[in-house]
């Protein structure tokens, strides 16, 4: 489409970087928020105090959080 062409040229141009160079980082950028949002929770009211209350308890071995932790991000390098 001629129009989102355009205005792609002229992001491009205004960041000064090439067309191939503006898309893959607006797209890299994109899929790094996209994955995020997977990750990325919100609770309101009275859910946030119970959210606390559990943050504030000693820790507990657990195998499962652990194996989580210890994988790549997925827009790394492995």
């Amino acid at each position: 489409m001629p129009e989102q062409e355009l205005l792609l040229r002229k992001a491009a141009h205004a960041s000064r970087k090439s067309l191939t160079d503006f898309i893959l980082d607006s797209a890299c950028a994109a899929a790094e928020q996209t994955l995020l949002d997977q990750r990325l929770f919100l609770v309101a009211g009275s859910q946030y105090q119970a959210l606390l209350e559990l943050l504030e308890r000693p820790e507990q071995d657990n195998p499962g959080l652990a194996r989580l932790f210890a994988r790549p991000s997925p827009w790394t390098d492995r």
